[in-house]
């Protein structure tokens, strides 16, 4: 029992992250912001966004 209390208060330290851990995520996110803007920027992501946006009146029951 006391060994179990010792090791959540150890872990309680371990809460959050650290500025490192911050930088790494940080620097994904742009990653894969970048990567999505350079999709959607794309000629085949525009023509794909058309046609899917052209067939949504021929779906529509209305």
């Amino acid at each position: 029992m006391i060994n179990a209390l010792r090791r959540v208060a150890a872990r309680a330290d371990e809460r959050g992250m650290s500025t490192s851990e911050y930088a790494v995520g940080t620097l994904g996110a742009c990653t894969i912001g970048g990567v999505l803007v350079k999709i959607g920027q794309s000629d085949w992501f525009g023509d794909l966004l058309q046609d899917v946006i052209g067939k949504i009146p021929d779906l529509l029951p209305f």
